[in-house]
C-alpha cells in the first residue's frame, strides 16, 4: 500500500507544478523536494518528531511552515510537506521524491539509464554514450555512472528493463554464441 500512496501523493504534486502558472519548475520541484527529504533523512530529532504521535499535529505544522520558510520552499512543495505530515506519511517522504523524479521525467521525455564502465569516462564519452542512447531510444538520457572494476571495456547501460552490454566480455560472449550455433 505504501508504494501506491506514494506513488498517488508523487503524481499528485507532478500535476500541480505542471499546472499553468504554477510558478515553479519541475526541475525546481525536484530539487526542493530531494533538498527536503535529505534534510529530514539526515537529522535524527526532525525525523523523530515528525514521526512521533506524542507531538500533535499543530506543532508539527508549525515545524514544517517555519522551515520551509527558512529554507524558501515554494507554496506548492510546502504545501505537499504539509499534507505528508497531516496524514502521517513522512515516513514515505524517500519513496515519494523518488517517485516524483521518475513522473517528472516521464513527463519531460527522459529516462533513467544505468551505466557502467571499467574505469571513469571523461565527459565528451558520457556525451557520446548518452546521445547514442537517446537516438536509439528516442528519449533524453538521465545517466547514472559507476566504474565497475570487472568490466575489462566498454560499458554495460541498463535503461528501464532492457540491457545495452558493449563490454567486452559482452561481445566475446555473442562471438561464443555464434560460433556455437554454427556447429
Amino acid at each position: 500500500m505504501t508504494g501506491a500512496l506514494s506513488a498517488h501523493s508523487a503524481r499528485a504534486l507532478a500535476d500541480s507544478v505542471f499546472r499553468p502558472n504554477s510558478g515553479l519548475s519541475p526541475e525546481d520541484a525536484v530539487t526542493e523536494l530531494a533538498d527536503v527529504e535529505a534534510m529530514v533523512s539526515g537529522s535524527k530529532d526532525l525525523r523523530l518528531v515528525l514521526l512521533s504521535p506524542a507531538v500533535n499535529r499543530s506543532r508539527k505544522v508549525a515545524l514544517i511552515t517555519k522551515l520551509a520558510e527558512q529554507m524558501g520552499l515554494h507554496r506548492i512543495v510546502r504545501n505537499f510537506l504539509l499534507v505528508v505530515v497531516t496524514h502521517r506519511r513522512t515516513h514515505e517522504l524517500k519513496f515519494m521524491r523518488q517517485e516524483f523524479e521518475q513522473v517528472i521525467d516521464e513527463r519531460l521525455g527522459w529516462v533513467r539509464a544505468d551505466i557502467a564502465s571499467g574505469r571513469e569516462l571523461s565527459g565528451p564519452q558520457r556525451e557520446e554514450i548518452e546521445r547514442a542512447l537517446g537516438s536509439q531510444l528516442g528519449k533524453f538520457i538521465r545517466a547514472d555512472y559507476k566504474v565497475d572494476p570487472a568490466l575489462l571495456a566498454g560499458i554495460r547501460a541498463r535503461v528501464a528493463s532492457k540491457e545495452y552490454d558493449a563490454t567486452l566480455r559482452g561481445k566475446l560472449e555473442n562471438m561464443r554464441q555464434r560460433l556455437h550455433a554454427g556447429f
